[in-house]
């Protein structure tokens, strides 16, 4: 572990300091929960770190963000980084409120003591105070407004912690505190040690005790705590704050790359959290935490255990076998959802959710070389620009330009300027190596609505006699009469009598 953040900042020169000590000690796997504003690889310290990191073998897995669910809010961009999203896991941490009209809704909450079911305290909207912002309950928002002995309703956002909403409710005298999501939030809640008997729960859910509180002369509410509930659905889902797609540096390179555990993640913490606990003078040492900080290790530990099986395999074969492995159902068999209950595009999910046993055995691997690397930032940045990532001079000039749809990616996107001819197709080529059982051959199917584009693919199937042997193939691709402008998503699978390779597809056909 390497501290290269204080409280107050986290410095470039620290930053870059710890990358290459974590090189010079030996690390195979770097996990960095760290990110920053969308800027040119150049101007980017952990994108020139890491790409340093990646010269010399060592897997990067970085998170994606927690700027979501708006679009093109991602953070560490760059290719030669597995971008992690953030999913939810089939648990919930439960805590209901009850309504004294008899409703019940279910939300979370890590802080749940032992409340009387018999006693119904009043219920007041944080909003109904004369305070500007007061029902997002920032500090001090709640003075001069009674909630003393009371349960408030309090909205999600505006800048202030969900914590920090417990702490001014707890501080003005209320006895609990329900926390509202928002619309944009969506049906996404995350368990917190809460300072008081609390609840987090959906929009739709606050708008339902919201429409409770303006109808009822004089509402009630109480809480009931459930503890740890197992097997809730849907699970995985993308939740409301992950940072989503596309990306703002490389836009022909599908981001994020994959999605993991990143909500309400059970985790060991160095000082007491919460209010005490029954039987003792101090709250527990342990917490819930949620972000993409959260996902990114979890990606870290399985890149991991997958580099203890392949030790010769690079960073890029790695991602790739994380990514033509991933599962895009959840555990009920439907596509994954996002906080709105609707399927994740691919910029909230990525190539789908991690499956850490088929990555171990993924079939067929794209593998990029740092060389590979450096063509491809030709096609983006000048020789200047270029030679500070790369840490040495570079001639563009002398380097095989990669245009970004044509770098060998787990992925495939294209997209269609508007000044393109629509009569004539793009082509797309990668190169795969078997390094599953042989013999063996493989057959494309396209997963893509129908009559979405034209396509095609050479040649029609890949045979593999040994193991590491390369087979390159070419995807073509053009619209169809009248359908000029529109996007297109979905997937490509090879599929062999034991395994399917998987790729997302996105293609935009910008228009005339």
């Amino acid at each position: 572990m390497y501290k290269v953040c204080t409280l107050e900042d986290c410095t470039d020169a620290d930053i870059l300091a710890g990358i290459d000590a974590a090189v010079a000690d030996g690390c195979d796997i770097i996990s960095m929960s760290l990110g920053g504003p969308s800027v040119p690889f150049h101007e980017n310290s952990m994108a020139v770190g890491t790409f340093a990191a990646v010269e010399k073998g060592v897997f990067v897995s970085m998170s994606a963000g927690n700027s979501g669910p708006d679009h093109t809010t991602m953070e560490n961009e760059a290719p030669w980084m597995l971008t992690v999203a953030a999913s939810t896991m089939d648990r919930l941490i439960r805590s209901t409120v009850r309504l004294g009209n008899g409703l019940a809704f279910d939300g979370e909450s890590v802080y749940q003591p032992n409340m009387s079911a018999a006693v119904l305290y009043p219920l007041v909207y944080a909003g109904a105070s004369s305070t500007p912002d007061a029902n997002f309950c920032g500090n001090g928002s709640l003075d001069g407004f009674d909630v003393r002995g009371k349960i408030v309703l309090c909205d999600r956002g505006n800048g202030v912690l969900m914590l920090a909403k417990g702490v001014e409710v707890l501080r003005a005298g209320g006895v609990g505190m329900v926390l509202a999501n928002q619309f944009i939030d969506g049906f996404s809640t995350l368990a917190i040690s809460h300072v008081l008997p609390a609840s987090h729960v959906s929009h739709v859910a606050g708008a339902a005790i919201l429409n409770y509180i303006k109808m009822t002369a004089r509402p009630t509410a109480q809480f009931s705590s459930g503890g740890t509930l197992l097997g809730t659905s849907p699970a995985p889902a993308i939740t409301f704050f992950s940072s989503r797609g596309p990306s703002t540096q490389n836009p022909g390179i599908l981001k994020p790359d994959i999605t993991g555990p990143g909500a309400s993640v059970l985790a060991a913490w160095p000082f007491h959290v919460g209010p005490p606990s029954a039987g003792t003078d101090h709250g527990p040492t342990f917490n819930f935490q949620s972000g993409t900080s959260m996902s990114a290790p979890h990606l870290g530990g399985i890149a991991a255990l997958i580099k203890s099986k392949h030790p010769e395999w690079s960073p890029a074969v790695i991602k790739s076998a994380i990514m033509t492995t991933a599962y895009t159902t959840d555990h009920f068999g439907r596509p994954i959802l996002d906080e709105q209950l609707r399927a994740a595009d691919l910029f909230a999910v990525g190539a789908g959710h991690v499956n850490p046993e088929k990555a171990m055995n993924p079939g067929l691997v794209y593998d990029i070389t740092p060389a590979d690397y450096i063509g491809f930032l030709c096609g983006l940045y000048t020789n200047k620009e270029v030679s500070v990532i790369a840490r040495k001079a570079v001639d563009c000039s002398a380097v095989k330009v990669i245009p970004e749809r044509l770098l060998n990616y787990p992925s495939i996107t294209v997209i269609f300027p508007p000044s393109w001819d629509s009569t004539v197709p793009m082509l797309v080529e990668r190169t795969v190596k078997n390094v599953g059982e042989v013999p063996a051959v493989y057959y494309p199917h396209f997963d893509l609505q129908d009559n979405a584009m034209n396509v095609s693919i050479v040649p029609a199937s890949l045979r593999f006699s040994r193991v590491n042997q390369v087979k390159t193939y070419t995807v073509t691709v053009w619209p169809r009469t009248g359908k000029a402008s529109m996007v297109v998503q979905g997937a490509l699978r090879w599929v062999s009598d034991k395994y399917t390779v998987r790729s997302p597809i996105r293609v935009t056909f910008a228009g005339q």
